[in-house]
């Protein structure tokens, strides 16, 4: 019996060892190498898929992208574009012998077709020759023609223009701007007078039509979605959206417009609607064109209905009225009768069916954040992406009703496998007026509950957007938490997945409601045993820098004391940023007008005012290319923060905009704010 229990108890240590050695910290540098799965693509017989692998180089401070192969039944992948310059887009030819794909390979971007004979290879041919390069291939259904966009100049009535247009700007020794309107700039490019176009080439190589002339992007700048032009199932017709509004700083609305594939004028098909219409789609039989809708003008968060136009009759109704969440993407069924489309629940982004005659959406996949669903041929098997906290994006395949969900890639299984990853916990706390408020937490690998542990509270952006249970390249909650700390990650109002309402309550009441939920939330958090109130730091990027800076001025709540901020890209001072910002109609819902006709507004919830209640130590972080939050605001908040001697440091980026994506300046990113964590919440130097 003594030997049984001495045997017993030295496989427990054994055990527990291991256990203890079964893991290491996830860091930024295991973090940067992690490959990017992406863009998948169904053939048209339904037996392969093609997608792109990026890959990390950070001593040549670069990523490259590149195409790959994977059966439908999972098995080795193999690659299929190999040059030094990215490969990225993968779209089949309708009959599969082909793929078309963007490269740059011998100067600026333009479409390929790679011939393809099972999983051999031929040879590669260029389809397009434009100087101003083609992105975003999309194959007509009868394989004749491919569209692409290209940002030209509206005026030039040949690619010979535009390119001697560029060669003179390239040549020029002043590089001074002129403009006359509003957009003039976007999140950390200038306009220069381009506008994106739309344009149509033969398949098998040939000169390229413009589909979408005139002063209008088309498609609009991007409110995030599908793509936002298709060809009609007989190839005869081209969908796409563009924006004709004059001011298209204060506008988001987006129409739908119909053009023969031979040419001719364009047809607009939703002008009644003064919101979003994009992401057009046609029924495989082509009696519907689907497409995404937003019905409040100027409301970029709007709810995102799923509307069909009856192509016979002309009118349009909404088949999504009943699913009180935003559609993120969707596919029709082969046979047209219903669509499968994703949507946020909870943190989740889930697979739901729905009938074209509407009623309710039926979800059929709720694990992880779900996107590029596809269908095969006869409609028995879905194709799609997930990613989770623990894992970034791969490849699954599934049943069409949502069953025997199977991987088909694991890119970076084996890689991560050591780090032994947390998966975020669900918490659930009551916020103002005792609305129930989400969130997740994040724990570290060697999380022990007799220990007591620092917490950082992550605040998410938008402010209409949500912390999922998914992967993130530049707000990792792993790395905060391998780094010693327990990570809160709340959903409070504005955050998207939990309704309209919880989302539209949040607009003119920026630092209202929403900082009770914060409050409360991070209260209900810190009361836990294992966590160290003394020991408690928030940072935030965008909106979440705002509510950082509004921390600063405007923390009296005993229950908690931060000891530590980062306030990343945050706004400051509200007048200021409106006058330098670009998407005005952002500021003008958030706040109800502008700062001269509801200045009360903007003083209620300008951080700035309260500068003269600082103390919180607070490292801010800002890119010189940001145009949507100004890197003026940062400078403003540093300003005086050290004016009244509060312990502060600035972090500027000269070659970043609103997020930080180059390789190397990640890396610096990530050891300056995981540095003033340690040094405020831990004592480290």
């Amino acid at each position: 019996m003594k030997r049984l229990f001495a045997s017993a108890l030295m496989l427990v240590l054994a055990l527990g060892g291991a256990l203890a050695q079964s893991y290491r910290p996830f860091t930024i540098n295991d973090l940067i190498p992690v490959k990017r799965v992406g863009d998948p693509q169904l053939s048209p017989d339904g037996r392969w898929i093609a997608f792109t692998i990026t890959d990390t180089d950070f001593d040549a401070n670069r990523r490259s992208t590149q195409i790959y192969l994977v059966s439908v039944e999972g098995g080795e992948i193999q690659q299929l574009t190999k040059e030094k310059q990215s490969s990225v887009s993968p779209r089949w030819s309708p009959d599969g012998k082909r793929l078309a794909f963007i490269s740059a390979r011998d100067g600026a971007p333009q479409v390929w077709t790679l011939e393809m004979a099972e999983v051999a290879t031929g040879p590669l041919k260029k389809i397009t020759n434009i100087s101003t390069g083609a992105d975003g291939p999309v194959w007509s259904p009868d394989g004749n023609w491919i569209a692409f966009t290209s940002e030209i100049y509206p005026n030039c009535a040949s690619d010979d223009c535009n390119r001697k247009r560029d060669e003179q700007m390239e040549a020029s020794k002043v590089k001074a701007r002129i403009t006359d309107r509003l957009l003039y700039r976007h999140w950390n490019q200038w306009e220069d007078g381009k506008r994106a176009h739309v344009f149509v080439a033969p398949a098998s190589g040939g000169e390229a039509k413009d589909m979408t002339p005139g002063d209008w992007d088309a498609p609009p700048f991007s409110l995030g979605g599908p793509v936002d032009y298709a060809f009609s199932p007989d190839s005869r017709e081209l969908a796409f959206a563009r924006n004709t509004d004059k001011v298209e700083a204060t506008s988001t609305n987006g129409d739908i417009f119909i053009v023969p594939t031979s040419g001719g004028e364009a047809k607009r098909i939703t002008g009644a609607n003064k919101g979003a219409d994009l992401s057009p789609q046609y029924s495989p039989d082509g009696r519907y064109l689907a497409y995404r809708s937003q019905a409040k003008a100027g409301f970029e968060s709007d709810r995102w209905r799923l509307m069909l136009y009856d192509r016979k009759s002309g009118q349009s109704r909404s088949i999504s009225e009943a699913l009180d969440s935003s559609v993120e993407s969707f596919t029709f069924s082969p046979d047209g009768q219903k669509v499968f489309l994703t949507a946020l629940d909870r943190g989740r982004q889930c697979i739901y069916t729905l009938s074209t005659s509407g009623g309710q959406a039926k979800k059929i996949i709720g694990e992880g954040v779900n996107d590029d669903v596809q269908l095969t041929p006869d409609g028995r098997t879905l194709i799609f992406t997930r990613n989770r906290l623990t894992h970034p994006v791969e490849i699954f395949r599934a049943s069409a009703d949502g069953s025997a969900v199977k991987k088909l890639t694991s890119v970076n299984e084996a890689y991560l496998a050591p780090f032994n990853l947390k998966a975020a916990e669900d918490v659930t706390w009551t916020g103002a007026l005792g609305t129930k408020i989400h969130g997740f937490l994040i724990k570290p690998a060697d999380f022990t509950p007799d220990k007591k542990w620092p917490l950082i509270v992550l605040i998410h952006g938008g402010p209409q957007g949500a912390w999922n249970d998914s992967w993130s390249y530049r707000w990792n909650p792993q790395v905060f938490a391998a780094s010693g700390y327990v990570v809160f990650a709340p959903n409070p109002r504005g955050s998207t997945g939990y309704g309209q309402r919880l989302t539209d309550e949040i607009s003119g009441d920026w630092a209202g409601k929403v900082y009770i939920d914060l409050m409360n939330g991070v209260s209900h958090i810190a009361s836990k045993p294992y966590i160290d109130r003394a020991r408690v730091g928030a940072a935030g990027g965008s909106y979440g820098g705002y509510m950082v800076n509004w921390i600063l001025g405007h923390n009296t709540d005993p229950r908690v004391k931060f000891k530590a901020l980062v306030s990343h890209a945050g706004v400051y001072n509200l007048t200021s940023m409106y006058g330098a910002t670009e998407e005005l109609w952002f500021t003008d819902w958030e706040f109800k007008g502008t700062p001269w006709t509801n200045p009360q507004m903007y003083a209620r919830w300008s951080p700035h005012l309260a500068a003269k209640n600082f103390r919180t130590p607070t490292l801010v972080i800002h890119g010189e290319l940001d145009y949507r939050v100004p890197y003026t605001e940062g400078l403003q908040l540093f300003t005086a923060l050290q004016r009244q001697g509060v312990d502060s440091k600035l972090l500027v980026y000269p070659d970043e905009g609103h997020w930080i994506l180059k390789p190397q300046n990640s890396k610096l990113w990530y050891d300056t704010v995981m540095g003033w964590f340690d040094k405020h919440l831990k004592g480290q130097p």
